[in-house]
């Protein structure tokens, strides 16, 4: 477990800038980390904008986080076994702090070292991207960040798992525990949002509104479960959106977008005593006015949703469950399959605003 990997990576070194493909050293495992030899990795808006600069962070750095593959080696602790087919997220837990012993382990208050395991040609480091560093053909990450797939779930379908089905899904499962009957609305229908509207779906909501700017996501809106669908570049777009629920507000609003202005019109459409919750993440600095005193007056609520709130060892089965019974869409949300070289296009791609995902596939 001492050899060093020599892998392909692609490498962001300038923000706001194509990435470039190179070979990096990857060094081994840890005891308490896990190698996997990635067959796919998906390309998530989190991702764009890190790229972008939205987030800060050290350059140069790899970036990707939703993936899947096979393990290669494993450290002692860790109790996997070489040969396991996983998925690899940026969820990294200790297990023992407060928020992962009340059981969110989403919320770990641990400080991980900050250790890359990434080496250029040069000799320097290269920074992990939100903890994974999954556009490469291999990633070495904390053996709590992975979770078992079964042989009969196609790799490209699994890493959509990893963050936009579980950012979605457990919006509306984990924290907003969307009842039977529930009125619901999801402001923005990207990889977030339509995974928001079937989770709404399987709930049982009565009502499920999707608002975007795309016609190619509202036309999608209607596969994943939302019983209406609205342009929210139209003026009137949240006076449609209340009428259909009598004027009277949503009982929960999903925001799924990555800007505050669509937090803001998220707002504006939560019913009294309901929930406004935040599944997307807009840039850093990017600030949302709202009306505090219809929040207090109508008994409101505003929830935070990083990553669903994910249990990766509960939600993942129950996820795989569903798939199984067919009651989960994993094909339907790709839209194009790429090779690691041709990873700028498929970022180009997924800027233009599409609702699908698209996937590095690695020739592993």
């Amino acid at each position: 477990m001492n050899q060093e990997t020599i892998i392909k990576a692609a490498v962001c070194r300038k923000f706001d800038s194509p990435l470039v493909v190179e070979e990096l050293l990857l060094t081994p495992p840890a005891d308490d980390e896990v190698q996997v030899k990635l067959s796919a990795c998906a390309i998530c808006h989190s991702d764009i904008t890190y790229m972008n600069g939205g987030w800060g962070g050290d350059l140069p750095i790899v970036f990707g986080h939703e993936a899947a593959g096979v393990v290669t080696a494993a450290g002692i602790y860790t109790g996997i076994k070489p040969g396991a087919r996983v998925l690899a997220t940026l969820l990294r837990s200790c297990g023992s702090c407060v928020s992962c012993s009340q059981g969110i382990p989403a919320q770990c208050e641990k400080e991980f070292p900050s250790i890359t395991r990434l080496r250029d040609k040069h000799g320097d480091a290269v920074a992990v991207g939100l903890k994974t560093a999954a556009f490469a053909e291999e990633v070495v990450v904390h053996y709590s960040q992975i979770a078992p797939i079964p042989e009969e779930l196609p790799f490209d379908e699994a890493s959509l798992l990893s963050c936009g089905v579980i950012t979605g899904w457990g919006a509306v499962t984990n924290t907003a525990q969307v009842s039977p009957g529930s009125t619901v609305a999801v402001v923005g229908c990207g990889g977030v949002g339509l995974n928001c509207l079937q989770a709404a779906a399987q709930s049982g909501a009565s009502v499920i509104v999707a608002l975007d700017l795309s016609p190619e996501k509202l036309a999608l809106a209607d596969v994943f479960g939302a019983t209406h669908a609205i342009d929210a570049a139209d003026s009137e777009a949240l006076t449609k959106a209340q009428a259909i629920v009598g004027g009277r507000g949503f009982d929960y609003v999903f925001m799924a977008a990555g800007s505050a202005r669509a937090v803001e019109q998220a707002a504006e459409l939560v019913g009294r005593v309901g929930a406004l919750v935040l599944a997307g993440m807009p840039p850093n600095g990017d600030l949302a006015k709202m009306n505090t005193t219809t929040l207090a007056n109508n008994s409101q609520r505003v929830l935070g949703s990083k990553m669903g709130g994910a249990r990766l060892g509960v939600d993942i089965p129950k996820l795989i469950n569903l798939y199984n019974q067919k009651r989960l869409k994993l094909r339907e949300l790709i839209g194009n399959h790429y090779s690691l070289e041709n990873i700028n296009d498929a970022i180009a791609d997924a800027k233009k605003g599409g609702a699908l995902r698209n996937v590095i596939m690695f020739n592993n």
